[in-house]
């Protein structure tokens, strides 16, 4: 019998006699495992560190390249001249429709806007209803205010601002497929003309990129504004900053916010007068928040025809969240990016101006910044 190592030859004897094997002496303990474990553990962290690092530039990298872009094209001087056209605009509150509004208050209005560029005013005249019909009963001052405001400001124009949220990100809302809803919101339109309204100004939310029942919609109402020399003209979204980004977004989220940059052009077409919602854009520095609008004006500008008025966006509101960081969005920043995009693109184009939203939340030093950096 072979010798079992660790045992000796008694103890092998004695085991083989028994039927049992041999025990086996345990083996000397490995005094460089704890290291060899220790460095496994470091090697692991490292890679976690790394992969860690490597994912944060994989997605913060492509958002502060964007940021800096913006930083830099809010550089620069904006050309002499790029200021009103008096061709701006000016959103208003509910109130001016409803009863709450008096003759002294569109006297204290016609004060506000002397001087300015002002030209034209939407008031709110709605919400539409779902199917597109609009109760006659939710702008029951309407003539008294259209007359005051031609009495008391010649040549400002007042257009009903209608609008409803689509049925495009869930379940509840107006929709633009349905050809009666189509149909119900031109009634509508023929229904607040005969009020008096000088013209129809649409806003409807969240509207996607390349909606073609909306255009066929804008196509119907061009036919009726048209032929009661009216005006007709749309809130618009914001044009993709970058190639396709509504459609990047609409994959990973149910609100692909942007427009294609040819819809846009599409939209313009069909209307009078188109006015970017340029703000709650979630830039969080007044820099890049001026370098976006800048950006804005630009893409807007390359795609409207000269026949159409644009109008840009400024926010009379304060708010702070996510989409719209008031330290950031100001009126200053937004009229600088305006003047910018202008002089880059289009700086001696006639049909531009500025809409201002809201007035009911504006302050004073929103009015100061739009007279003294746009208007003077």
């Amino acid at each position: 019998m072979d010798r079992v190592e660790g045992t000796t030859s008694d103890e092998a004897a004695a085991a083989a006699a028994d039927g049992e094997e041999a025990p086996l002496k345990a083996p000397a303990p490995d005094k460089e495992a704890p290291a060899r474990d220790e460095e496994r553990n470091r090697r692991r962290r490292r890679w976690g560190r790394r992969t860690t690092l490597a994912l944060l530039l994989a997605l913060f990298l492509p958002l502060l390249t964007a940021e800096t872009a913006l930083y830099i094209n809010y550089q620069g001087d904006p050309a002499q001249g790029t200021h009103t056209r008096n061709r701006d605009a000016l959103w208003l509150g509910h109130a001016w429709v409803d009863g709450r509004k008096k003759d002294a208050d569109v006297t204290a209005l016609a004060r506000r806007l002397q001087g300015t560029g002002i030209r034209d005013l939407y008031v709110h005249s709605g919400p539409l209803e779902h199917d597109g019909t609009l109760p006659r009963s939710v702008y029951p001052k309407a003539r008294w205010f259209i007359d005051a405001v031609h009495e008391k400001i010649p040549g400002v124009r007042v257009q009903a601002f209608l609008g409803d949220v689509l049925a495009t990100e869930g379940p509840d809302g107006m929709r633009l497929a349905n050809a009666d809803t189509r149909a119900a919101v031109v009634r509508s339109a023929r229904q607040v003309l005969d009020t008096g309204y000088d013209g129809i100004h649409l806003d409807l939310e969240p509207l996607h990129s390349g909606d073609r029942d909306y255009l066929t919609l804008l196509d119907a109402l061009r036919r009726e504004t048209r032929s009661r020399d009216a005006l007709l003209s749309v809130a618009s979204h914001q044009i993709d900053p970058l190639p396709a980004l509504h459609s990047v977004a609409g994959t990973f989220t149910d609100h692909p916010k942007w427009w294609s940059q040819e819809f846009f052009g599409q939209v313009a077409r069909r209307v009078d007068q188109i006015a970017v919602m340029s703000y709650d854009t979630a830039q969080p520095l007044e820099s890049t928040y001026g370098g976006y609008v800048a950006q804005q004006t630009s893409l807007a500008l390359e795609v409207t025809p000269p026949s159409t008025d644009l109008l840009m966006g400024l926010p009379f509101y304060w708010e702070s969240n996510f989409d719209h960081w008031g330290h950031a969005e100001t009126v200053p920043a937004a009229v600088r990016g305006v003047r910018l995009g202008l002089s880059r693109t289009d700086a001696d184009r006639s049909r531009f101006g500025v809409a201002l939203y809201i007035d009911f939340a504006a302050t004073e030093a929103d009015w100061r910044a739009y007279k003294e950096d746009w208007v003077r």
